[in-house]
């Protein structure tokens, strides 16, 4: 794997700003990099426009593990950063899972898995029939996730029907319990596909510019083993 970069290094600061919640430190770290290079070189969302109808959106729907989510949207400038010195306390609005109508640039609350790949499906349904055909859609799910039957029912409908505004993440850190033929992208049929090493910042940023315009399009980011 391709050490981190500088700037993950200094999110790697802002991410220990958030105690509280160690036993899901590996699923955080896990998605930092793809989050980083989403926010900062791809995703067309600032903070001045949380409520631009023609913005990118971004699902998380591996919302267990949000500390990186945090860090990154305080890295940008969505939240304050002295915010994250303070997670799931009384008077956050931090909470172990991310809540939409608590964190500027939050666009779902998220934490049971499965749900985010669907409610993708239907943004980018939504966006499509208002006419924002330029707004894309992101989705961020783990390897494991994917073993939920939900994931199936998004992964064929999208494929099926060519909803090619929609962008999943999948972070493999080998935590799945059942494998797949011909690795997570053979899930995807009817979807464009790249993998890429999870840690490097430019073959992320090539993975997730990929899409073709005609399909939906799948990026499985590879880091290190969970645990």
């Amino acid at each position: 794997m391709t050490a981190p970069t500088t700037t993950s290094a200094s999110l790697g600061e802002l991410l220990t700003r958030l105690t509280g919640d160690e036993k899901h430190a590996p699923s955080a770290y896990s998605t930092l990099d793809v989050l980083w290079v989403l926010y900062d070189r791809v995703l067309r969302a600032s903070p001045d426009r949380v409520d631009d109808p023609g913005r990118d959106r971004f699902l998380l729907s591996k919302g267990h593990g949000p500390a990186a989510y945090y860090a990154v949207l305080a890295a940008k400038g969505f939240i304050p950063q002295e915010w994250l010195d303070d997670l799931a306390g009384p008077d956050s609005r931090l909470g172990h899972h991310p809540d939409r109508l608590l964190v500027p640039g939050v666009e779902i609350g998220s934490g049971s898995l499965g749900h985010g790949l669907g409610l993708g499906v239907g943004t980018a349904l939504g966006l499509r029939a208002q006419g924002f055909t330029d707004a894309r859609v992101y989705a961020l799910v783990g390897d494991a996730e994917l073993d939920e039957g939900s994931n199936h029912e998004a992964i064929a409908y999208a494929g099926a029907t060519g909803l090619a505004s929609l962008t999943a993440i999948v972070v493999d850190n080998q935590s799945s319990t059942h494998g797949w033929p011909g690795g997570i992208a053979g899930r995807f049929h009817g979807w464009t596909a790249s993998t890429v090493d999870g840690r490097d910042h430019a073959a992320i940023e090539a993975g997730l510019r990929a899409h073709n315009g005609a399909a939906p399009h799948v990026v499985v980011a590879v880091v290190e083993k969970k645990g």
